[in-house]
């Protein structure tokens, strides 16, 4: 178990770079890869499951404590990013399967990844994982409903579908993983360390693969989608992180808001993309995912080397503020 658990670690810690070589070799020479498409719902389902054994009832508990708080993460991250989605599509003028993949991406609720920010960034831990957790859970309604809202008139969209789809390949996993966690813990403990080696293999299979099957035109739309996806996710970061200031929330609070903000649960918008759209329209979800996890460390660091001082308990204002 150790010797995984190290080679784990490994993976882990290089993962953006595995992501980038994996979805160059798959451009390249993507006949190898195209057939791994055809799993791709299943690897979210291992990614779903895995994540819901990392987690316990007690993540949500914060809804009763902090209702205002959690209120406010849950709103502004469905509020933000749809739209800003939306609106860059248009500003670059996407066409319409590669618009609808941008908007997708920011409909679907936000990720684990988001919580390792937070933490890194010495950000309100808690809040995050209560925020991902409640995302996650209304991602059946809230996802399908605003994808509907702001894409239905660029390609067809059948929402009761991709209801479903959510339902069974992240609700229903998290849900026996939160299960098996809360009632189940001792054996649950001895697999956990090499959970985030089975995420990141899962995604690498799921971005190499949609690489590999849109390969024939995305040299076409490289430099605008990772420009589009660029915005998109800075824009994220900066509302998400300016708007619950203006809300009065402190520095500590807003990092978490505006991780939970800027990093989207990108497998969830691939598979989506791939079962209810077209290959290329699940580039934007692909993209997303290499690009967000190295603009959220970037700037998880960044703060983590601003935090101001502690003085009662609360940060200073003035330096939390200089980050963003």
């Amino acid at each position: 178990m150790k010797t995984i658990v190290r080679i784990g670690d490994f993976i882990t810690k290089f993962f953006t770079l595995w992501l980038v070589l994996l979805a160059i070799i798959a451009f390249l020479n993507p006949e190898p890869f195209k057939p791994a498409g055809k799993y791709v719902t299943y690897l979210l389902g291992i990614i779903m499951l895995s994540m819901g054994l990392t987690m316990k009832l007690n993540d949500f508990k914060l809804v009763l404590s902090r209702p205002k708080d959690v209120l406010y993460g849950v709103a502004l991250r469905y509020m933000i990013m749809p739209f800003v989605g939306f609106s860059v599509a248009k500003l670059f003028g996407l066409p319409p399967a590669l618009a609808a993949g941008l908007i997708l991406v920011g409909c679907c609720p936000s990720g684990t990844s988001s919580n390792v920010m937070t933490f890194i960034a010495k950000g309100d831990t808690a809040l995050s994982v209560t925020v991902s957790s409640i995302n996650t859970v209304i991602a059946p309604i809230a996802t399908p409903f605003l994808f509907m809202a702001l894409a239905g008139a660029l390609v067809p969209i059948n929402a009761q579908a991709m209801l479903l789809d959510i339902l069974v390949v992240v609700i229903i996993p998290v849900a026996i993983g939160i299960s098996l966690n809360t009632f189940m813990p001792n054996y649950v403990v001895n697999i956990q360390k090499i959970l985030p080696m089975i995420s990141v293999i899962a995604i690498l299979i799921i971005n190499t693969a949609v690489v590999a099957l849109s390969a024939s035109k995305l040299a076409t739309v490289a430099l605008i989608i990772f420009a589009a996806v660029a915005m998109h996710n800075l824009t994220g970061f900066t509302l998400g992180y300016w708007m619950p200031r203006l809300l009065g929330m402190p520095p500590k609070k807003a990092r978490a808001i505006s991780f939970e903000i800027g990093m989207e649960n990108a497998g969830l918008a691939v598979a989506l993309a791939m079962a209810h759209l077209e290959p290329l329209a699940a580039i934007p979800a692909a993209v997303f995912s290499m690009w967000h996890l190295t603009s959220g460390s970037t700037l998880a660091n960044m703060w983590s080397r601003k935090v101001g001082t502690v003085k009662d308990g609360t940060e200073d204002i003035q330096t939390g503020d200089k980050a963003l």
